[in-house]
């Protein structure tokens, strides 16, 4: 074999060695940076990026299989939407006897007419049934509180 085309496959290959064992360096860098956006358990770090480092691209595809689904990030956003979905469904007001929404001021539900506030008689600020003190005036309330009939239905 002649000398000049002996030495052009030697820096073939140290370029082809180069290459590989960067790509491999790279590999093992992202994965250890993925995993480190989808677990805090350091044993689970570790595990992962000694798989990519030790079996390389077999690794990364057992590595990529076995990752979890989402990242720490998208785990704590969607936790944040499922939070506040909820809240705003707690905070939605319903009527006892039917559960249709109903608006904060309504006295009354306008689908079956059941009782929903009563008006303070000092202040005319709208209280829940079963408050005994009216929050805004002070009044008693409970000593002025209608009787049980008409507490659970306004008659038409």
């Amino acid at each position: 074999m002649p000398q000049g085309l002996e030495t052009i496959i030697q820096v073939v290959l140290a370029l082809v060695g180069a290459y590989a064992a960067a790509f491999w360096f790279c590999l093992v860098v992202w994965t250890f940076r993925d995993i480190q956006q989808r677990s805090r358990d350091v044993v689970v770090q570790v595990l992962a990026t000694a798989l990519v480092l030790l079996f390389n691209v077999p690794g990364l595809i057992l590595y990529t299989i076995l990752r979890p689904p989402e990242t720490l990030a998208e785990a704590y956003a969607r936790s944040l939407e499922e939070e506040s979905l909820i809240q705003d469904i707690e905070e939605r007001q319903s009527c006892p006897g039917c559960k249709r929404r109903v608006q904060p001021d309504f006295i009354v539900c306008p689908t079956c007419r059941a009782r929903l506030k009563q008006p303070c008689a000092s202040c005319g600020r709208l209280l829940q049934l079963n408050w005994r003190v009216c929050p805004y005036c002070g009044v008693d309330v409970a000593a002025e509180a209608p009787s049980p009939s008409t507490s659970t239905r306004v008659h038409a």
